[in-house]
Protein backbone atom coordinates (compact mmCIF):
# COMPACT_ATOMS: atom_id res chain seq x y z
CA UNK A 1 0.00 0.00 0.00
CA UNK A 2 1.17 3.42 -0.93
CA UNK A 3 1.74 6.28 1.56
CA UNK A 4 -0.81 8.04 0.18
CA UNK A 5 -2.82 5.50 0.19
CA UNK A 6 -2.65 5.37 3.98
CA UNK A 7 -3.25 9.09 4.62
CA UNK A 8 -6.87 8.32 2.67
CA UNK A 9 -7.54 5.43 4.20
CA UNK A 10 -6.58 7.08 7.77
CA UNK A 11 -8.59 10.20 6.42
CA UNK A 12 -11.40 8.30 5.80
CA UNK A 13 -11.73 6.87 9.14
CA UNK A 14 -11.38 9.98 10.98
CA UNK A 15 -13.87 11.79 8.79
CA UNK A 16 -16.82 8.86 8.93
CA UNK A 17 -16.17 8.85 12.73
CA UNK A 18 -15.89 12.20 13.59
CA UNK A 19 -16.59 14.73 10.57
CA UNK A 20 -19.47 12.97 8.79
CA UNK A 21 -20.71 14.77 5.58
CA UNK A 22 -24.77 15.44 5.41
CA UNK A 23 -26.36 15.79 2.37
CA UNK A 24 -26.02 19.77 2.34
CA UNK A 25 -22.43 19.31 2.34
CA UNK A 26 -22.13 16.38 -0.31
CA UNK A 27 -24.84 18.21 -3.26
CA UNK A 28 -22.10 21.57 -2.05
CA UNK A 29 -19.00 19.34 -3.33
CA UNK A 30 -21.48 18.37 -6.20
CA UNK A 31 -22.57 20.71 -7.45
CA UNK A 32 -19.25 22.28 -6.99
CA UNK A 33 -18.09 19.81 -9.03
CA UNK A 34 -20.77 19.54 -12.20
CA UNK A 35 -20.08 24.08 -12.63
CA UNK A 36 -16.52 23.26 -13.11
CA UNK A 37 -14.85 24.45 -10.06
CA UNK A 38 -11.77 23.10 -9.20
CA UNK A 39 -11.61 20.35 -6.17
CA UNK A 40 -9.39 22.32 -4.37
CA UNK A 41 -12.30 22.71 -1.58
CA UNK A 42 -11.11 21.76 2.00
CA UNK A 43 -11.40 18.26 3.39
CA UNK A 44 -14.44 17.40 5.98
CA UNK A 45 -11.52 16.79 8.54
CA UNK A 46 -10.48 20.16 8.07
CA UNK A 47 -14.19 22.01 7.80
CA UNK A 48 -14.59 20.70 11.10
CA UNK A 49 -11.63 22.07 12.75
CA UNK A 50 -12.52 25.03 11.41
CA UNK A 51 -16.41 24.82 12.54
CA UNK A 52 -14.72 23.91 16.19
CA UNK A 53 -12.63 26.56 16.08
CA UNK A 54 -15.23 28.91 15.48
CA UNK A 55 -17.47 27.50 17.85
CA UNK A 56 -13.92 27.83 20.62
CA UNK A 57 -13.93 31.24 19.49
CA UNK A 58 -17.54 32.04 20.65
CA UNK A 59 -17.66 33.56 17.11
CA UNK A 60 -20.01 35.99 16.20
CA UNK A 61 -18.61 37.53 12.99
CA UNK A 62 -16.35 35.51 10.62
CA UNK A 63 -14.90 36.99 8.12
CA UNK A 64 -13.85 34.78 4.96
CA UNK A 65 -11.25 35.16 2.13
CA UNK A 66 -11.85 32.42 -1.15
CA UNK A 67 -15.41 31.42 -1.55
CA UNK A 68 -14.68 28.56 -4.12
CA UNK A 69 -18.03 26.82 -3.79
CA UNK A 70 -18.98 27.66 -0.37
CA UNK A 71 -18.09 24.55 1.27
CA UNK A 72 -15.92 26.23 4.21
CA UNK A 73 -18.12 28.80 4.39
CA UNK A 74 -21.14 26.37 5.46
CA UNK A 75 -18.90 24.74 7.81
CA UNK A 76 -17.96 28.24 9.38
CA UNK A 77 -21.50 29.45 9.05
CA UNK A 78 -22.69 26.68 11.13
CA UNK A 79 -21.16 27.60 14.13
CA UNK A 80 -22.46 30.73 14.13
CA UNK A 81 -25.52 32.28 16.38
CA UNK A 82 -28.45 32.93 14.51
CA UNK A 83 -27.68 36.47 14.97
CA UNK A 84 -24.16 35.95 13.69
CA UNK A 85 -22.79 36.98 10.28
CA UNK A 86 -20.03 35.92 7.60
CA UNK A 87 -18.28 37.75 4.99
CA UNK A 88 -17.00 35.99 2.11
CA UNK A 89 -15.01 37.30 -0.63
CA UNK A 90 -15.03 35.52 -4.44
CA UNK A 91 -12.79 36.56 -6.91
CA UNK A 92 -14.65 34.86 -9.58
CA UNK A 93 -18.53 36.00 -10.05
CA UNK A 94 -19.24 32.36 -10.88
CA UNK A 95 -17.55 30.55 -8.01
CA UNK A 96 -20.07 32.96 -5.86
CA UNK A 97 -23.11 32.08 -8.02
CA UNK A 98 -22.45 28.46 -7.24
CA UNK A 99 -21.31 29.06 -3.55
CA UNK A 100 -24.51 31.75 -3.33
CA UNK A 101 -27.20 28.46 -4.46
CA UNK A 102 -25.00 26.28 -1.87
CA UNK A 103 -25.48 28.31 1.17
CA UNK A 104 -29.02 29.16 0.15
CA UNK A 105 -29.77 25.53 -0.06
CA UNK A 106 -28.42 25.29 3.46
CA UNK A 107 -30.50 28.01 4.97
CA UNK A 108 -27.41 30.25 5.67
CA UNK A 109 -28.44 33.52 3.49
CA UNK A 110 -29.51 35.02 6.03
CA UNK A 111 -26.21 35.14 8.08
CA UNK A 112 -23.82 34.98 4.67
CA UNK A 113 -22.80 37.46 2.38
CA UNK A 114 -20.93 36.73 -0.55
CA UNK A 115 -19.31 39.64 -2.20
CA UNK A 116 -17.41 39.44 -5.47
CA UNK A 117 -14.30 41.19 -6.12
CA UNK A 118 -10.45 41.02 -5.94
CA UNK A 119 -10.13 40.59 -2.60
CA UNK A 120 -7.93 43.28 -1.92
CA UNK A 121 -10.18 45.72 -3.06
CA UNK A 122 -13.67 44.30 -1.43
CA UNK A 123 -11.23 44.28 1.91
CA UNK A 124 -10.62 48.13 1.50
CA UNK A 125 -14.18 48.72 1.22
CA UNK A 126 -15.51 46.63 3.72
CA UNK A 127 -13.10 48.63 6.26
CA UNK A 128 -14.47 51.74 5.16
CA UNK A 129 -17.67 50.79 6.43
CA UNK A 130 -16.29 50.19 10.01
CA UNK A 131 -17.57 46.91 10.82
CA UNK A 132 -17.62 45.71 14.54
CA UNK A 133 -14.71 43.35 14.36
CA UNK A 134 -14.29 40.02 13.00
CA UNK A 135 -13.85 36.92 15.95
CA UNK A 136 -12.20 34.38 12.97
CA UNK A 137 -10.51 34.98 10.20
CA UNK A 138 -10.03 32.25 7.42
CA UNK A 139 -7.80 32.93 4.75
CA UNK A 140 -7.94 30.60 1.52
CA UNK A 141 -7.11 32.56 -1.69
CA UNK A 142 -4.32 33.80 -3.90
CA UNK A 143 -1.32 32.34 -1.84
CA UNK A 144 1.01 35.68 -3.20
CA UNK A 145 -1.31 38.33 -1.42
CA UNK A 146 -1.19 36.50 2.00
CA UNK A 147 0.62 38.84 3.78
CA UNK A 148 -1.63 41.82 2.68
CA UNK A 149 -4.91 39.28 3.59
CA UNK A 150 -2.86 38.91 7.05
CA UNK A 151 -2.74 42.94 7.29
CA UNK A 152 -5.94 43.50 6.68
CA UNK A 153 -7.18 40.69 9.00
CA UNK A 154 -5.49 42.67 11.75
CA UNK A 155 -7.37 45.70 11.10
CA UNK A 156 -10.51 44.12 10.97
CA UNK A 157 -10.30 42.11 13.88
CA UNK A 158 -9.95 42.19 17.99
CA UNK A 159 -7.46 41.38 20.50
CA UNK A 160 -8.71 37.53 21.14
CA UNK A 161 -9.52 36.74 17.21
CA UNK A 162 -7.92 33.93 15.27
CA UNK A 163 -6.56 34.22 11.84
CA UNK A 164 -6.22 30.63 9.78
CA UNK A 165 -4.34 30.31 6.43
CA UNK A 166 -4.65 27.56 4.77
CA UNK A 167 -2.34 25.61 2.18
CA UNK A 168 0.74 27.12 4.03
CA UNK A 169 3.41 24.07 2.82
CA UNK A 170 2.95 24.11 -1.13
CA UNK A 171 3.86 20.64 -1.24
CA UNK A 172 7.54 21.32 0.96
CA UNK A 173 8.60 24.38 -0.74
CA UNK A 174 8.09 26.89 1.51
CA UNK A 175 10.84 25.81 3.36
CA UNK A 176 12.95 26.92 0.30
CA UNK A 177 14.48 30.58 0.48
CA UNK A 178 15.29 30.39 -3.45
CA UNK A 179 11.82 29.61 -4.58
CA UNK A 180 11.04 32.51 -6.85
CA UNK A 181 7.19 31.15 -6.77
CA UNK A 182 4.64 34.07 -6.11
CA UNK A 183 2.54 31.80 -4.27
CA UNK A 184 5.70 30.57 -2.15
CA UNK A 185 6.70 33.48 -1.84
CA UNK A 186 3.71 35.32 -0.16
CA UNK A 187 3.08 32.47 2.00
CA UNK A 188 7.30 33.10 3.34
CA UNK A 189 6.12 36.12 3.27
CA UNK A 190 2.87 36.01 5.86
CA UNK A 191 4.40 33.08 8.14
CA UNK A 192 7.28 35.64 8.79
CA UNK A 193 4.96 38.58 9.05
CA UNK A 194 3.10 36.71 11.49
CA UNK A 195 6.55 35.74 13.61
CA UNK A 196 7.40 39.35 13.63
CA UNK A 197 4.68 41.19 14.33
CA UNK A 198 4.28 42.57 17.62
CA UNK A 199 0.18 41.89 17.83
CA UNK A 200 0.09 38.18 16.27
CA UNK A 201 1.66 34.55 18.01
CA UNK A 202 0.76 32.04 16.06
CA UNK A 203 1.96 28.44 14.59
CA UNK A 204 1.92 26.49 11.16
CA UNK A 205 0.80 22.57 11.34
CA UNK A 206 1.99 19.99 8.05
CA UNK A 207 -0.57 17.80 7.60
CA UNK A 208 -1.40 14.80 5.15
CA UNK A 209 -4.91 13.19 4.24
CA UNK A 210 -7.12 13.04 1.48
CA UNK A 211 -5.86 17.00 0.33
CA UNK A 212 -2.31 15.53 0.36
CA UNK A 213 0.64 17.24 2.11
CA UNK A 214 -0.33 20.36 3.01
CA UNK A 215 -0.52 22.11 5.99
CA UNK A 216 -2.37 25.18 7.80
CA UNK A 217 -1.14 28.52 9.77
CA UNK A 218 -2.72 29.60 12.96
CA UNK A 219 -2.43 33.12 14.57
CA UNK A 220 -3.96 34.85 17.94
CA UNK A 221 -4.35 38.55 17.70
CA UNK A 222 -2.87 40.39 20.84
CA UNK A 223 -3.58 43.11 22.47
Amino acid sequence: MSESQVWDDVDDYFISHLAPEDEVLRATLRDSEAAGLPEIAVSAAEGKLLHLLALTQGAGRVLEIGTLGGYSTIWLARALPADGRLVTLEYSRKHAEVATRNIARAGLDKIVEVRVGAALESLAVLADEHPTPFDLVFVDADKVNNPYYVEWALKLTRPGSLIIIDNVVRGGRVADPDSTSPDVQGTRTAIELIGSHARLSGTAIQTVGRKGYDGFALARVLD
